[in-house]
């Protein structure tokens, strides 16, 4: 079996950035463009419920498409192109993305280095809050609920029996590959009952 990792470097998806990689999860035709439909079933596919899913896809493309559309683009803007999703970078964000949406090593690693208390490799529930809580932008008060509810879904969706989110697994939001694993993982599961 082709680790996520390596089956996103595949291809199309090795000329992407990070950002690019994390959100052509949801884009589950590789058209380069995710409606509300495709992030529906992106979430529901990593093991978020119904009702979750459809209020998640409305307020994330309520919040991004309008910023990731190329210019041009006929109104209602409620698809997010992937070619430009770095224009959507909130201001309460880790800064492990750069403007461009390329993943920088040394901001992700700062983030265990300043916030990862009882293991140096992984992160509690409560060491991420007090990172959000440390990265909020105060002249950007309208992005603090967004990385707040990002993160907290990803430690819900990918800590360990323990508690803990592991860097491992936290790179993986970065580059989209703990979305494939997530869904890898369900399918397994349904598979096997």
């Amino acid at each position: 079996m082709v680790s996520a990792r390596a089956a996103l470097a595949d291809g199309a998806s090795s000329n992407m950035t990070e950002l690019q990689k994390h959100v052509s999860f949801f884009d589950r035709n590789k058209d380069g463009i995710i409606t509300p439909l495709e992030t529906f079933q992106g979430f529901v596919a990593v093991g978020c419920e119904i009702a979750f899913s459809s209020a998640a896809a409305s307020t994330v493309h309520g919040a991004l498409a309008p910023f990731t559309n190329p210019p041009g683009a006929p109104p209602p803007y409620v698809n997010i192109y992937v070619k430009y999703i770095h224009r959507a970078i909130r201001g309460s964000d880790t800064g492990a993305y750069d403007s461009k949406g390329r993943f920088v090593q040394e901001k992700f690693d700062e983030i265990f280095t300043k916030h990862a208390h009882i293991k140096p490799n992984a992160l509690t529930l409560p060491e991420i809050e007090e990172m959000l809580t440390f990265n909020r932008d105060p002249l950007d008060p309208a992005s603090w609920p967004a990385a707040e509810a990002e993160w907290q879904l990803i430690y819900q969706l990918a800590h360990d029996r323990y508690g803990f989110l592991t860097k491992e697994r936290a790179r993986g939001i970065y580059d989209g590959t703990i979305f494939v694993e997530l869904e890898e993982r369900r399918k397994d599961f349904y598979s096997d009952v």
